[in-house]
């Protein structure tokens, strides 16, 4: 059954990209592209959470350096780990990803002296993370958790937010449990980028398990509705790995970061 835009409630729709298998649309009024109807809350996170967990598991650990290194980029575009006592003292440097996988960026920014605490629904990629790196994992969607407010200074998601059923919910719970002065990094695929507009339902992100795919534009608006001040975006990826020689990816690369046509996009928000 269609359900209603999760940015502004509206029920109009237009297709917008025709996949394999299925199709997305996009909302007649704010622009924002979902699949609609969508799967199930529990079917999503059964998926995630046991489903292919061993799958998942093992994706993660055999990418685990490739993937740390893109995450830690990141966090130096938004200054944040080498000097983030520019944003908070030491004692507050509390520190969530929520779909953590493994625990990888948990362990690096403990090692930084943060307090850091995880959320991964994958019960496979949790235990690992609680018995090979002492970290503490919650199996639980973030709305489930029941975390006070301003529990956190810095709060993590990449990758995630296009997977969720309700990421206004999600991002309105990230909101609650950051403290007054707090900042939110969101990572997704920008549905605004370089490879979005020349691959169409071809796109390597335009896949079903991919619920949403936002723009910068929607990004935004989604944040600023739920109390945030969007501080930074930055996008990055001009062409993937093997669909031109290096040097002409180079220079996509450049060119798509440069001007934010980048195939994935960071955004830093501050918690108002």
């Amino acid at each position: 059954m269609p359900i209603p835009c999760a940015l502004c409630g509206g029920s109009v729709f237009r297709s917008a990209l025709r996949c394999e298998g299925f199709t997305y649309v996009r909302c007649r009024d704010c622009g924002l592209v979902q699949i609609n109807p969508q799967p199930e809350t529990s079917e999503v996170q059964e998926r995630y959470g046991s489903t292919y967990g061993d799958d998942y598991l093992a994706y993660e650990t055999a990418n685990e350096a490739a993937f740390l290194a893109l995450q830690l980029k990141t966090l130096e575009d938004a200054r944040i780990g080498c000097i983030e006592e520019t944003f908070f003292p030491f004692g507050r440097r509390r520190f969530l990803d929520v779909g953590c996988a493994t625990g990888a960026l948990l362990e690096k920014m403990r090692g930084r002296g943060w307090k850091v605490s995880g959320v991964e629904i994958s019960t496979q990629m949790a235990e690992y993370g609680r018995r090979i790196r002492g970290l503490t994992i919650s199996t639980l969607p973030l709305e489930d958790n029941s975390f006070a407010k301003n529990s956190f200074d810095v709060i993590h998601a990449s990758h995630l937010i296009e997977h969720l059923n309700n990421p206004a919910t999600f991002v309105r719970e990230a909101h609650r449990i950051l403290s007054g002065d707090g900042l939110f990094l969101v990572i997704t695929p920008n549905l605004a980028g370089m490879q979005a507009k020349l691959f169409r339902g071809r796109w390597r992100s335009a896949i079903y398990d991919h619920l949403y795919l936002f723009s910068v534009k929607t990004l935004k608006s989604l944040l600023r509705r739920e109390g945030f001040a969007v501080e930074q975006v930055v996008t990055w990826g001009g062409l993937a790995q093997g669909l031109a020689p290096l040097p002409v990816k180079g220079i996509a690369d450049c060119l798509a970061k440069k001007t934010g046509l980048g195939d994935v996009m960071m955004m830093k928000a501050r918690n108002m």
